[in-house]
């Protein structure tokens, strides 16, 4: 699959030559990150970091659009990450996976010495996990490259990698001669390389085509691209399409469907042709096999399925789409498939959306719209007061339930959701 990369230099989004000259900018990273998360992972990238361009904390002028960008989508970032505090802040602000480059390598090591440091890697291993890792294999005509390009170590390329993959999940190899060039990878080295480790490998430089993707695909390669997004050259809707398993699932892929908060909605199938389609309209689309025509869910009842997002498994045969369901999904009138409710569960996130409903469209005698910035905080205070002062299962419950009306109502006010303050529990957790 597609990895989108966001590269940054310069507050910016960039994208470079060589990794030396600049070949387009742009200013628009939020509309890029929520458009690259449809289809899959994203790669954002400090370039200044990179190149050692930070302040004595290890910021750069890139630094506060990174950190807003690290919870809008399945992230994986690097650039300039030393050492294991900067690489634990970062997935404690979202990141789910670090990539590390040149503190990965003994820049003083040749062939057959200690190439790894590995006292950071294994002190960054226990820190963090493996599994959230990634070491870049990058490589100019054949030896590792560091420093942002700008160096190549007397490394080669495999004895580097098969070194690196013991403390990683994953490796990102980049043909720095081809990057950015658009006139296709070094497909013999990322072949060589994929024989070599039994890790998850991500190929990058100068992949430009679809038919190339399904090439790597087949290595079982996933892909880091670029310049072929920016440039119009590759499409990710294409891409995506084209690296499902079709001749495994004889054209027809099985999609589950669940909402933002991971409730399972319904299950159907969809061949190319329905993909096609839910990407054009925004609406989960799927193929009937009893009527065979393409249908998209909500087409009769208007509850539609607006898809947030499409994920492949491991083997590419299967899709889990994230979505926001506009009224019931069964066609039983229930909200879900796999359940008689009619109605979506309680949730804090379905309570928050209640209130802010009332506020935008408030009701006559809706006691929510009543409420003003000092009574609401009042009543925090009471109900505070009341769920302490509670005896018993019941009483705790009933008075746990009015606080967290209450709390609701004030994050609304002050634009807090409920995401924020997970975002923040999450970030607390893995600081520790």
């Amino acid at each position: 699959m597609v990895i989108a990369s966001i590269d940054l230099k310069d507050g910016q989004v960039v994208q470079l030559k060589n990794g030396k000259e600049l070949m387009l900018k742009r200013d628009d990273a939020d509309k890029l990150i929520a458009d690259f998360n449809k289809y899959g992972e994203v790669a954002v990238i400090d370039l200044d970091a990179a190149l050692g361009h930070t302040d004595g904390k290890g910021n750069t002028v890139n630094t506060p659009l990174l950190k807003s960008l690290l919870r809008k989508g399945n992230v994986r970032t690097g650039g300039g990450v030393r050492s294991v505090k900067r690489a634990r802040e970062l997935i404690s602000l979202g990141a789910e996976k670090v990539i590390i480059g040149s503190s990965a390598w003994n820049a003083d090591a040749k062939s057959g010495d200690d190439i790894l440091n590995t006292a950071f890697l294994e002190e960054l291993a226990a820190a963090i996990g493996k599994q959230r890792i990634i070491i870049s294999v990058d490589a100019i005509n054949g030896k590792i490259a560091v420093k942002g390009w700008t160096e190549a170590l007397d490394i080669p390329l495999i004895e580097g990698a098969k070194a690196a993959e013991k403390y990683c999940s994953e490796l990102l190899f980049t043909c720095v001669e081809k990057e950015g060039c658009m006139q296709g990878t070094d497909m013999k080295a990322v072949e060589e390389l994929r024989k070599a480790v039994d890790c998850r490998v991500v190929a990058a430089g100068g992949v430009s085509s679809v038919e190339e993707i399904e090439q790597l695909e087949k290595l079982h390669c996933d892909v880091q691209l670029g310049m072929a997004l920016y440039t119009g050259k590759v499409s990710l809707k294409d891409a995506f399409i084209a690296c499902l398993d079709w001749k495994k699932t004889e054209g027809m892929v099985p999609v589950i469907a669940q909402d933002v908060h991971g409730s399972v909605l319904m299950m159907g199938f969809a061949n190319k042709e329905a993909f096609e389609k839910t990407f054009a309209t925004g609406k989960l689309t799927f193929w009937s096999r009893t009527r065979n025509v393409l249908w998209t869910k909500g087409e009769h009842s208007g509850h539609y399925l607006e898809v947030v997002k499409l994920r492949a498994d491991c083997d590419r045969d299967t899709i889990l789409a994230t979505v926001i369901p506009h009224g019931g999904v069964c066609h039983t009138g229930s909200w879900s498939c796999f359940t008689s409710e009619p109605d979506e569960p309680s949730t804090l996130e379905r309570l928050y959306g209640i209130i802010s409903e009332r506020f935008a469209n408030p009701r006559p005698g809706s006691y929510t719209a009543t409420l003003n910035d000092k009574r609401v905080r009042e009543k925090v205070e009471e109900e505070s007061e009341e769920l302490c002062e509670a005896e018993g299962k019941d009483e705790v419950i009933w008075e746990a339930a009015d606080l967290l009306y209450f709390v609701s109502v004030l994050m609304y006010k002050e634009g807090v959701t409920w995401q924020d303050v997970y975002n923040e529990l999450d970030r607390r957790h893995k600081e520790k």
